[in-house]
């Protein structure tokens, strides 16, 4: 196809929207920041694992929808949420700032990146250091102001193949994302304008690409890939706001105007998907699952566990046997107020925490307790393993009425005596015997119950709901297509 040669058409029209300033002592409106010619806006940046794994299933979802999106970079800054890490020649950690929890968080996300992408034969090397990307954000602002916004969407268009040409090899660990010949070279081999790129990067670009990511980040976009419906508001009166690859099946149902139910969250499949890829993607590749049973880590407490049943249940009718492990998961914390002198650590805290709860609000299918109160389940989990020893087959039931009770009906789950009627109901007074199970509760009950979280703590499972296939963690409810690909493939 012959290549564009008009400016994109409202290219004035984005950077005039980026280029305000934030008022001293208030944030930038978000409103603002949200305008676009297309019903879409995708922030990408290529240092981030999971904005690569979005890149194809957010092209596919347009493709079937006809639409185009406003393709733009957000640089993140890790350091600041994260710490800071660098590896030396041997591979091993040179330089950190990291806490174990962080730690913990970056291999975990690591892991479950190569897992996707050995799904779809990708590659996911772990990157050496943090790398500086506003060069290669620069390169995606240059050819917004070359292309067209159809041309921008065109699989062989300047935008498209950029994005394909420094990904590839960025996480092949074969492309220096802060060299600039390295760039002028990508925009050449693409047939994109190169005349005038290295005085537009040292100059005009680079203060534009800074009041940009200054601003964008200001707005309240803190991750990638992050996505915002032009034509659909949260309940703040905002643009809606979706952060991960997760939301497409949502993102999808609202751009087509679907009416509810709504998706759920869900890590998209490929569509030709076979059981070679599945067992690519298997930490142990080549070794069969005979598993019947799927073990999941939760907490009452949790509203995401909560968010996680309805899923859970419909495994069950395909067969799945469900087994639950509970342990004390961290509770929400509520985020602080904004704060003129807030840092970028501080901000990224709180507009997480402010997203994480209008999420968790958003996909709940009825109004939810309040979720930063927290609510001590020790009697609950203790009723659950009693009922395990003696009826297992009530315990999914169990399960789903203490789930319900604390979320819907807003129910004290610590109170003994609201645990005791539930198994009560389920077993049947004629089943019930109240002596043994407070029994249980005074005598060996405490040290099942420590066993029970022992075990979690043992495996590293701290974020609920976490699921295994053998010793593969899987973290959220957005894992279940693929357990249950895998479970009913044996891999």
């Amino acid at each position: 196809m012959p290549k564009p040669s008009a400016r994109y058409a409202d290219a004035k029209q984005v950077m005039d929207i980026l280029l305000p300033l934030r008022s001293e002592g208030q944030s930038l409106d978000a409103n603002h920041l949200a305008k676009s010619q297309a019903p879409l806006i995708v922030h990408i940046d290529f240092k981030s694992p999971y904005a690569f794994l979005a890149i194809e299933p957010t092209r596919q979802m347009l493709a079937k929808l006809h639409l185009h999106a406003d393709w733009r970079p957000f640089v993140l800054d890790i350091g600041s949420y994260l710490g800071t890490a660098k590896l030396a020649k041997d591979g091993k950690v040179e330089k950190q700032s990291r806490s174990q929890e962080q730690w913990s968080g970056v291999k975990y996300a690591y892991f479950d990146c190569r897992r996707y992408a050995n799904l779809v034969d990708q590659t996911i090397r772990g990157t050496v250091k943090i790398w500086n990307t506003n060069l290669l954000a620069i390169g995606m602002w240059w050819l917004k102001r070359h292309e067209s916004l159809a041309s921008q969407n065109d699989p062989k268009g300047w935008l498209q193949s950029y994005i394909d040409a420094i990904y590839l090899p960025f996480w092949r660990r074969e492309f220096d994302a802060e060299d600039l010949d390295a760039v002028v070279a990508v925009l050449a081999q693409i047939g994109a304008p190169t005349d005038g790129f290295v005085a537009f990067a040292q100059g005009d670009g680079a203060r534009f690409n800074d009041k940009a990511q200054s601003n964008t980040f200001d707005a309240g976009i803190y991750g990638v890939p992050t996505y915002q419906l032009i034509e659909h508001s949260d309940r703040r009166g905002l643009p809606a706001q979706f952060f991960g690859r997760e939301h497409l099946p949502r993102i999808a149902a609202l751009l087509a105007n679907q009416e509810k139910p709504l998706p759920d969250v869900a890590y998209a499949l490929p569509a030709d998907l076979d059981d070679l890829a599945l067992e690519k993607c298997a930490s142990v590749p080549g070794v069969s699952q005979t598993q019947q049973s799927l073990p999941v880590f939760f907490d009452f407490a949790s509203p995401n566990s909560y968010l996680a049943l309805p899923a859970l249940m419909q495994l069950k009718a395909k067969g799945i046997v469900l087994s639950w492990h509970p342990f004390e998961h961290k509770p929400l914390k509520k985020p602080a107020s904004y704060a003129a002198d807030e840092d970028r650590a501080a901000r990224h805290r709180r507009v997480r925490g402010e997203y994480i709860a209008l999420d968790i609000q958003r996909y709940a299918p009825h109004p939810l307790r309040d979720i930063y109160v927290h609510m001590e389940s020790a009697n609950a989990n203790l009723g659950l393993i009693w009922l395990q020893q003696i009826a297992p087959a009530r315990v999914d039931d169990y399960v789903c009425r203490i789930f319900q009770q604390l979320w819907r009906d807003h129910v004290d789950i610590s109170d003994l005596s609201v645990v005791t009627e539930q198994l009560q109901q389920i077993l049947g007074e004629a089943e019930f015997a109240p002596t043994h199970w407070h029994d249980f509760v005074q005598s060996s009950g405490s040290d099942a119950l420590g066993s029970v979280y022992d075990k979690a703590s043992k495996l590293g499972v701290s974020y609920a709901p976490t699921f295994f296939l053998g010793e593969e963690p899987f973290q959220g409810r957005a894992q279940l297509p693929l357990i249950s690909a895998r479970l009913n493939a044996g891999v």
